[in-house]
C-alpha cells in the first residue's frame, strides 16, 4: 500500500473519531456550565465580525477609509445601534452603498 493511501485512511479514521466522539459524549454535554454558555454566546458575533470587517476596511486589499463600503458600514453600524432593527440596518446600509457607488 502506498504512503498516499495510508495517509488518506489515517485522515479518514481521525475525522471519523473526532465526529464520533461528539456523539459518544453528547449525554455529558447536555448541562453546559453557565460560564461556558457565556463564552459560547460570543462565538457567532466574533465569527461574523471576522468575515465582515476585512471586507469593509480593506475591500481592495489596502486600507481605504473613503471606500463606499466602509462609509456605508459605519452608517449601518450607527443605524443598528440607534434602531436595533435588522431590516432598517440592511436597507439603509445597502442604500448608502448603492448611492455612493453610483456617484
Amino acid at each position: 500500500m502506498s504512503p498516499v493511501w495510508i495517509t488518506i485512511l489515517l485522515a479518514g479514521a481521525g475525522t471519523f473519531a473526532m465526529r464520533a466522539s461528539f456523539i459518544a459524549a453528547a449525554d455529558r454535554l447536555v448541562d453546559v456550565p453557565p460560564w461556558a454558555q457565556r463564552i459560547l454566546r460570543q462565538i457567532p458575533p466574533a465569527a461574523l465580525a471576522s468575515i465582515v470587517l476585512p471586507a469593509l476596511v480593506r475591500p481592495e486589499g489596502d486600507l481605504d477609509i473613503t471606500h463606499p463600503r466602509f462609509i456605508a458600514g459605519i452608517i449601518a453600524a450607527f443605524v443598528a445601534w440607534w434602531t436595533n432593527s435588522v431590516v432598517a440596518t440592511l436597507v439603509i446600509g445597502m442604500g448608502v452603498v448603492m448611492l455612493l457607488q453610483n456617484l
